[in-house]
């Protein structure tokens, strides 16, 4: 490695996160929230599409979110939006009224939007050299 190149991307401080950035961040996690909410609502209501369909939308707004952000935490913070929600809304109240029935098609939407978290998060737009070269020290 050259000591006149720029090193390593693993080797270079981040620095501060700007405020748009912790505001596209924050956004990114109502979002998650609003599509956790929704997906919960549309899986059960049209068994086989709606699970499709809000499985779909969480997929979309997981890689959305990293590739709009450039990073790997544009994925992550819907993500985290999303299980918070997902996860509150299984949970039984003392009334024992619950969102979340116990079928099939809850345990697909936990399960798979869990999975496409992971793949969206791994697969996601991680961040790039900011120089022209193909590959680093050329």
């Amino acid at each position: 490695m050259s000591a006149n190149g720029p090193g390593s991307l693993l080797a270079q401080p981040l620095g501060r996160p700007s405020a748009g950035r912790i505001a596209a961040y924050l956004g990114l996690l109502v979002l998650g929230a609003v599509v956790g909410l929704a997906g919960a609502l549309v899986q059960a209501a049209w068994f086989p599409g709606g699970l499709l369909l809000a499985l779909a939308g969480a997929a979309g707004l997981f890689l959305g979110g990293a590739y709009a952000t450039g990073g790997r935490g544009g994925a992550v913070a819907p993500v985290v939006g999303w299980i918070v929600t997902v996860i509150l809304l299984t949970t039984a109240r003392p009334e024992g009224d619950f969102l979340f029935g116990a079928g099939l098609g809850s345990y697909l939407f936990l399960l798979g939007g869990m999975a496409l978290a992971v793949i969206c998060a791994t697969v996601g737009a991680g961040r790039q050299p900011r120089s022209g070269a193909a590959r680093l020290g050329k």
